[in-house]
Formats: structure tokens, C-alpha cells, sequence
């Protein structure tokens, strides 16, 4: 009996021994990403709240405010044309009750000149300065030869097998794998996309965030395969800003649900282990200095906001911030 005891007592500290020194160089067992670009600053749809979301011009304006990488959505119009655009159909945008996968590109109507901006509740955004020429909802091959140096971040919005080989065709005719990551919320998409090219970056879904965590809890993190080169994931605290936008104070339930993924989905220790596997780590979607500050102090790489010039500025108040 104490032989067996001592044999499991032998077992178990060999692997916390193990764990504790592969969690701290995960390099002795997996090979570090390569990750060709950093990017600090990340404007979430060129800026939602500084121009009209997901357009050329507003791509363009947070490239001059300094932005290192444009985020963007897509989906395919009825004719088969990738194009730059969030939600699946038109009522937000344009006020228009059509899907964007019910008209022609040629058919989609400009953005409406005011819109609303769904990261934040109750604010739109207009300006009569912008034409409907301005407001015109792009193609990503307009993107990409308009911006061929900026790394971009896709998220692919449909589980469609077309759309994910055009906008991976698209990335090969414009030879942007090493600047360009894409994804999706859905993990059947992700695979897809890994499928399409391994070779282009790839963030996590919301399902391999969520294994990830618990991974990080049982301990068993430093074993486990990563394919993804990001880790993109909200910040809890900025969810919890847009809601008490829309109620006068948090109930018992809300402030347990904020904490609880808030301690889960950006635990310092998960993020610390993931960055030295060469994985970057971007929050979404972040407007205030408060929530830049606390994204930096949790480890992240780099922060996607509505504000590109609001960023920017407080970049160049905390140089130490800018990886």
C-alpha cells in the first residue's frame, strides 16, 4: 500500500512539474508562432464611431490617424461579390428590409446618412460632409488594393464555403497571407478557414476561446495544440459599459455574470502562456482610457476600438503601451 502510495505521490509532482515549467516555456514543446506584424492599434471598422463603419473613406482616415490594422466584416451579395459589410441584412445600415445575400452588388444602397452605432446603445453617426459616393459599401478587393500594406482582420460572417474561397482567392491575388487574419465567432467556420490556408493567421472562435479557458483551470493548457495565431476576445468590462447605458444599475445575477467572464475569457495567466506561444492577444471593443489601460495591464498585444483617434492619443500619452 505505501509503495502504491508512493508511486502516485511520484506521479502527480512529476506532473506539476512537468506543467509548471512547460506553462512557463512552452517552446520546450510547441513551436513559437510567427507573427509578421504588430498591431497595438486596431481600428474596429475603421472607427465606427469617427466615420461611417466598414467604408473606404473610413479605412482611409484611420490609416492616417496611425492605425496598424483595419478590422472588417464580410458577406457575399446575390451575385457572389464579397462584400464589406456587418450585419446580414440592410435595416441598420441603409433602412433597407433587404439581406445583403438577396441583392446584386450593384443594387446595395449607400450607408444611411445616419446610422446607428450598434457597440454603442443610444449614439449614431452623421456627417453631412460625406457623400454617398463616401458611404458606398466597398468590395474587399477594393480594400485590399487600396491598403496592400495594412494588416487586415476579417471576420467572415456567413458559414458559406464560397464566400470563405473567394476571400481566401482574394488573399492570394494580393499576396497579403502574412498580413491578413481572418475568422469567425463560429468554430465550423474557423476550421474552414484553416482548411482554405493554413498559412494565412486565424483567431479564435468562441468555442476554442471558451476550451482554451478551461484548459487554463485544469491545468492542461501547456499540452494542448494551438492552430490559431490570435486570441481575440471582449473585454468584459466594455460589455458591462454598454449596459449600463441601458439600465440605471447591474442586478446581483449581472454583476456575477461580468465577473465570472471576466476572471474566465481574459485571466492574466491564460493570456501570459498564449503570448509566449507567440499568439496575439486583441480586445474588442474598447472606447474609453479606462478600458485601453485595463487591455494593456491584462497582457493584450493590441485593442480594437470605435475611436482610432481617441486611441492614438492615449498611445501617445503611455509610449510604454505601444508594443
Amino acid at each position: 500500500m505505501l509503495g502504491i502510495i508512493l508511486g502516485s505521490a511520484a506521479v502527480v509532482m512529476t506532473y506539476v512539474t512537468a506543467t509548471v515549467i512547460f506553462w512557463r516555456n512552452p517552446h520546450l514543446i510547441h513551436r513559437k508562432k510567427r507573427v509578421s506584424f504588430s498591431a497595438t492599434h486596431i481600428s474596429h471598422r475603421g472607427g465606427s464611431a469617427e466615420g461611417y463603419e466598414n467604408t473606404l473613406k473610413n479605412f482611409k482616415k484611420a490609416v492616417e490617424n496611425g492605425t496598424n490594422m483595419l478590422e472588417l466584416d464580410v458577406r457575399l451579395t446575390r451575385d457572389g461579390q464579397v462584400v464589406v459589410h456587418h450585419d446580414q441584412d440592410l435595416k441598420r445600415s441603409a433602412s433597407s428590409p433587404h439581406l445583403i445575400s438577396e441583392l446584386d452588388y450593384a443594387q446595395l444602397p449607400p450607408i444611411s446618412s445616419v446610422i446607428p452605432i450598434d457597440t454603442i446603445p443610444g449614439e449614431t453617426f452623421n456627417d453631412p460632409l460625406w457623400s454617398d459616393e463616401d458611404r458606398q459599401i466597398p468590395l474587399l478587393s477594393q480594400v485590399f488594393a487600396t491598403f496592400p500594406n495594412v494588416p487586415i482582420n476579417i471576420d467572415i460572417k456567413d458559414n458559406n464555403d464560397e464566400l470563405i474561397r473567394k476571400v481566401a482567392d482574394l488573399i492570394q491575388e494580393y499576396q497579403r497571407s502574412e498580413i491578413t487574419v481572418w475568422g469567425s465567432f463560429n468554430n465550423t467556420t474557423c476550421t474552414r478557414c484553416y482548411k482554405t490556408n493554413p498559412n494565412v493567421g486565424l483567431f479564435v472562435s468562441a468555442k476554442k476561446a471558451v476550451l482554451l479557458c478551461l484548459a487554463t483551470f485544469t491545468g492542461i493548457l501547456p499540452y494542448i495544440p494551438i492552430k490559431e495565431t490570435h486570441y481575440e476576445v471582449l473585454l468584459p468590462s466594455s460589455i458591462k459599459r454598454r449596459r449600463l447605458k441601458q439600465v440605471s444599475s447591474l442586478n446581483f445575477g449581472e454583476r456575477f455574470l461580468f465577473a465570472f467572464i471576466d476572471a474566465f475569457l481574459v485571466n492574466k495567466p491564460l493570456i501570459s502562456h498564449l503570448r509566449k506561444r507567440g499568439i496575439h492577444v486583441y480586445m474588442w471593443v474598447c472606447n474609453t482610457e479606462d478600458e485601453f489601460s485595463e487591455c494593456f495591464d491584462k497582457g493584450a498585444n493590441g485593442i480594437m476600438t470605435d475611436y482610432p483617434t481617441r486611441l492614438r492619443r492615449y498611445l501617445e500619452k503611455h509610449p510604454a503601451r505601444n508594443n
